[in-house]
């Protein structure tokens, strides 16, 4: 994987939205996806966000956490493929992490299908990986150690590989 590619609501937060008198919205992230999202990059692994919503908390969000970001996506899997085309990557290169319906055009192209532990039935049957957590409590963060931990599996063995020959 080269490219891994999430929704925003429902997999960065818990998929509650708090909405306060002045019509601002607030929602809730775990700051534990910062650090995997590190791990990613330091692997040389791009991320993104693609939303439908257009909401100013993404942004923020996204900025705070150094990933790219596209709001307001009514279709994301033509957003994704550009951005994957734009990198010169092929879908079995690419991984979707989502969580209802508005996901399934990119769950049904991508090569690693992922969706959060309390995702829409709707989805679960299409994803290849459920996470243990549910989104907002650290299921990036879950998503990206285990990038991190198959990659660095894969490594040692190429080196136990390499020692016997």
């Amino acid at each position: 994987m080269r490219l891994v590619a999430f929704d925003f609501d429902g997999v960065f937060t818990d998929n509650k939205v708090y909405v306060f008198q002045d019509g601002s919205e607030a929602v809730c992230c775990s700051r534990a996806d910062g650090l995997g999202l590190e791990k990613l990059k330091r692997l040389g692994i791009e991320t993104i966000i693609i939303s439908t919503e257009v909401n100013p908390v993404v942004g923020v969000r996204s900025k705070r956490l150094g990933i790219r970001c596209v709001q307001g996506c009514d279709d994301k899997k033509t957003a994704l493929q550009s951005v994957a085309q734009e990198l010169g990557l092929r879908w079995d290169q690419v991984a979707f992490v989502g969580n209802d319906i508005n996901d399934l055009s990119c769950l049904l192209a991508v090569g690693l299908p992922m969706v959060v532990r309390d995702a829409h039935p709707d989805v679960v049957q299409t994803a290849l990986y459920q996470s243990q957590t549910a989104g907002g409590q650290g299921a990036v963060r879950e998503i990206c150690d285990l990038f991190a931990d198959v990659l660095k599996e894969n490594a040692a063995s190429r080196t136990r590989q390499a020692m016997k020959t």
